[in-house]
């Protein structure tokens, strides 16, 4: 486990943006802006633009509890979450419930489906509660996102992955580097033409793919042939048929790197159907380290992440900024490791 650095940056949360705020960028009086969040329809189509404008350039949130006094929070967490049923998410969600031990903190927890529109939303949802703290998933939140994030004034975890521009504190880990160690190793046992399947190809997915590509063209072995991509939901039944347009692509592919395990194991039951050995004639790796990769047969490869390990320090991290103790290093890399099991144990 290591701590990255972090570049110093100062948040606009310092002062939140207020009505008066908005007001003055769009060159309109306060009630003007007041009357068209509110009564929209009193506002001429113009006013409703520039305030709008003013509003995303600001990050300003409405304040459903306006009238209380400007310091008081509510004893919330928000927790902004891509999905409530994918396994990974829900072993981070885990980890934030365990550290808030006997706190009176209560966790305010949304799913984004993956949308950066509706993460948007959500976070306006959010910040009109006044939390005590909010921690978001990845780094690539949209332009309004980030504005409405930066202006918050509690702390912001970002989780799940490092980024070179951190909003407040993040934990997480390299997806770029966790990807070109699964492909490295492959290669290394002797592989020469992996291929990458990937399902549900969020931002995440991409930079493993990025660290696939990255250690394919170092061993002189890249071919745009053996990448298959989709944006479609991830399955196990999904992950089978993704192999099998793989495969009839480039009949002789010997190795499969998956972004995730659902995949995996669908490529590892295809593999079985067709009578293709596992590992001689076909090696397999996925992603995550699910319960499932160690049960399987043959046993599956899987990069290992520390989900709930993220939720806990997150969670931590925030309370102690909560409190006033803001952690010196404010960017935490809490690694992955390389699970290699029978998949990609070639000649073994």
């Amino acid at each position: 486990m290591s701590d990255a650095p972090l570049r110093q940056r100062s948040r606009r949360g310092a002062g939140r943006p207020t009505i008066a705020d908005v007001a003055k960028r769009a060159g309109v009086g306060a009630i003007t802006v007041s009357r068209a969040l509110r009564e929209p329809d009193r506002v001429s189509i113009e006013l409703r633009k520039q305030i709008a404008s003013a509003v995303e350039e600001l990050g300003y949130v409405p304040d459903s509890n306006a009238r209380a006094l400007a310091s008081a929070r509510a004893d919330v967490i928000g927790v902004l979450i891509p999905s409530l049923t994918n396994n990974v998410f829900a072993e981070v969600v885990s980890g934030i419930y365990d550290g808030l031990g006997d706190s009176n903190l209560q966790v305010l927890l949304g799913d984004t489906h993956y949308s950066g529109m509706e993460e948007e939303r959500l976070l306006r949802v959010f910040l009109g509660q006044r939390p005590s703290a909010l921690i978001v998933s990845g780094v690539d939140q949209t332009p309004g996102a980030r504005a409405i994030l930066e202006a918050a004034s509690c702390p912001v975890v970002q989780i799940m992955e490092l980024g070179e521009d951190p909003i407040d504190m993040m934990v997480g880990f390299s997806h770029f580097d966790s990807g070109r160690a699964v492909t490295r190793h492959m290669i290394e046992v002797g592989y020469r033409e992996v291929a990458f399947i990937g399902a549900r190809m969020d931002p995440r997915s991409q930079r493993r793919l990025a660290g696939y590509k990255a250690a394919m063209t170092e061993a002189g072995l890249s071919d745009p042939r053996l990448i298959t991509t989709s944006t479609q939901p991830s399955s196990v039944t999904f992950g089978r048929e993704m192999f099998r347009e793989a495969i009839a692509r480039v009949p002789t592919l010997d190795a499969v790197f998956c972004n995730n395990d659902d995949i995996a194991l669908g490529v590892l039951f295809e593999c079985n159907r067709a009578a293709l050995g596992v590992p001689d004639k076909i090696g397999i790796a996925g992603f995550n380290d699910l319960e499932m990769m160690k049960v399987a047969y043959p046993s599956i490869t899987s990069v290992r992440t520390y989900r709930h390990q993220i939720g806990r320090r997150a969670i931590d991290m925030a309370r102690a900024a909560m409190a006033g103790e803001r952690p010196e290093t404010r960017v935490v890399d809490v690694g992955f490791k390389l699970e290699i099991r029978e998949s990609t144990q070639r000649g073994a």
